[in-house]
């Protein structure tokens, strides 16, 4: 299924860093399981130690409640509700006994561009709860049932052939669950079969509940992804992309709620609060790896915007060495 892959980096951050891997005989790229093949597979206390995998989680629940956490924030799935959790986000199961449902593993690569762009797979600060229902739910349902069917059947067709149906299956799936219809800002929606309540820390940068962003937007937030360590100047942004930076901040408003320089902070924040939480680097060694100059300019950058040093953000949330 999955397996964990250290490197200096990881060894440093103590989050453990998980990667696709396909079972023995099967294609890879994709894999489709019940929650209680994944529980006869995996060692529990593993998958409730949080990790960083680079692979996508589709996740939906057929009976009882599932408690998980992505990025600081808790929540509580009944029947029928789905989870969408993205490469790089940092999350943890909860207890998996008396929880039924079906999981779907898969590598962004694994479909084709076109599909990858329509889906939003890249938009890796979507919301991680939803809750469909009518039509809407039994689509992605189906689609979900179709592409378990055929990722067992493989015998009848030559593996390229099989690898060809499940990528186009998977495409169809993933279409469908990127236009379910997503929780309300606040982490809380409410549904025939109860609510899904997310608690705590951890908003996504752009927010919940947006269902469209301008292409300016999808521009800046892929290249605050890629360089939020290097620079928190809207300016450099601007530069690199063309465009100016009251544009990058009207666009970003536009689609969060808050300005280009909130988005950048936010996301820094983010990436600072799982290394604090789930990692054993020193404060100091944290402000190199985001960019600052040194831990002191770390301290009150983090301060200002948390209320809480370093420090006492990682006592919080992990208690007294």
């Amino acid at each position: 299924m999955v397996k964990k892959r250290h490197t200096a980096q990881d060894a440093g951050e103590s989050i453990p860093a998980v990667a696709f891997a396909a079972p023995a005989g099967r294609p890879a790229g994709v894999e489709v399981l019940t929650l209680a093949e994944l529980r006869e597979r995996a060692d529990a206390c593993a998958l409730a130690v949080p990790h960083r995998p680079d692979f996508h989680h589709l996740l939906v629940v057929d009976e009882g409640r599932l408690r998980h956490t992505v990025d600081f924030r808790k929540y509580e799935l009944s029947v029928n509700d789905w989870m969408w959790v993205r490469p790089g986000q940092v999350h943890h199961f909860g207890n998996l006994s008396g929880v039924e449902g079906r999981l779907v593993l898969f590598e962004s690569g694994f479909l084709d561009p076109a599909t990858a762009a329509a889906a939003r797979l890249e938009d890796w600060f979507g919301p991680a709860v939803h809750h469909p229902e009518g039509e809407q739910a039994r689509a992605v349902d189906c689609a979900l049932r179709h592409l378990h069917q055929e990722f067992g059947a493989l015998r009848g067709l030559p593996l390229e052939v099989h690898i060809e149906v499940l990528r186009h299956l998977l495409a169809v799936l993933v279409l469908r669950a990127s236009r379910m219809s997503a929780p309300a800002v606040g982490g809380e929606v409410r549904g025939g079969a109860g609510a899904v309540r997310g608690e705590g820390e951890g908003r996504a940068p752009d927010g919940d509940g947006v269902c469209e962003a301008s292409e300016t937007f999808l521009r800046f937030r892929d290249a605050v992804e890629r360089g939020f360590t290097r620079s928190r100047r809207v300016e450099d942004y601007a530069r690199q992309l063309g465009y100016s930076p009251r544009t990058l901040s009207r666009a970003t408003a536009a689609a969060t709620g808050v300005g280009a320089k909130e988005f950048i902070d936010r996301r820094v924040v983010l990436e600072a609060k799982r290394l604090l939480a789930h990692g054993d680097q020193t404060a100091a060694r944290i402000a190199v790896r985001l960019g600052f100059a040194d831990a002191a300019n770390f301290a009150k950058f983090f301060q200002h915007r948390t209320g809480s040093t370093p420090i006492s953000f990682r006592t919080e949330v992990r208690g007294p060495a």
